[in-house]
Order: C-alpha cells, then sequence, then structure tokens
C-alpha cells in the first residue's frame, strides 16, 4: 500500500526514526539526534516537532511553535490552491427568455459570484414556445 502523503502539522511523538535531524524554531541547524533528545528539547522549549523532509537521510524535523505551524499551513494551501489550475472549472447556466425578473435577478448574482471565484461562464438562453 503506497504512503500517503501527511498533512503538514506536529508529529507529537510519533517519530519512527531513530536518528532524526532538528532544525530550531529560528531555523539554525541543530544537527543529527537520538529521537529521544529531539523529544526532550521539544518539552524544554514548549515546542511541537514538525517532519519537513522524510526522504532525507536522516529524516528533517523542525522546531515549531502553533501559531508558526498553522502559518505554514495557511501558505501551503494559498500556494496550492493557486497552482491547482490544469482544468479550469466551467460553469453553465441555462434560462428561457421568458424568465421572471426576480429569476433573471437571482441568476445574475450567481453568475457574478462565479466570475468572482475565477470560473469560466456558459450561459445558454431558450427561447420560450
Amino acid at each position: 500500500e503506497p504512503k500517503r502523503k501527511a498533512a503538514f502539522g506536529s508529529v507529537g511523538r510519533r517519530i519512527p526514526d531513530r536518528i532524526v535531524h532538528v532544525i530550531s524554531q529560528d531555523g539554525e541547524s541543530l544537527g543529527n539526534m537520538h529521537r529521544a533528545e529531539a523529544l526532550k528539547l521539544m518539552d524544554q522549549h514548549d515546542l511541537k516537532l514538525v517532519l519537513l523532509r522524510e526522504n532525507a537521510e536522516p529524516p528533517v524535523y523542525r522546531l515549531m511553535t502553533g501559531q508558526q505551524i498553522h502559518e505554514e499551513q495557511l501558505r501551503r494551501a494559498e500556494k496550492k490552491k493557486a497552482s491547482a489550475k490544469p482544468g479550469m472549472v466551467q460553469k453553465e447556466l441555462t434560462f428561457s427568455s421568458a424568465i421572471a425578473k426576480n429569476d433573471l435577478e437571482t441568476k445574475t448574482k450567481q453568475i457574478a459570484q462565479w466570475i468572482e471565484k475565477k470560473y469560466h461562464v456558459k450561459v445558454t438562453i431558450r427561447q420560450a414556445k
């Protein structure tokens, strides 16, 4: 079964590797250490350990505050949202030429919302019988 990519966040005390590379809260490298030492540092400074690179040898963890973790999660979400454009979303709306005024206003508001969200909007007007 392929390993699922974990969400960015604190790993808590679940560190599978014996030897890890630790980076301080300020971004300084603290070097390689045993996971028990890393956990002791985490407890002493009241910080959380976050896995940065699991494929590195040894895996790289960083000590972060809850606020730093939250900010990084938001930054990654924005980046992912900005890069997700391969399949542009297209919305389609169809209505009759004999549409009531309030229905037309509702649908135009919906179209405006879709345009704000950068969707492509296709409008089809059918001729009333």
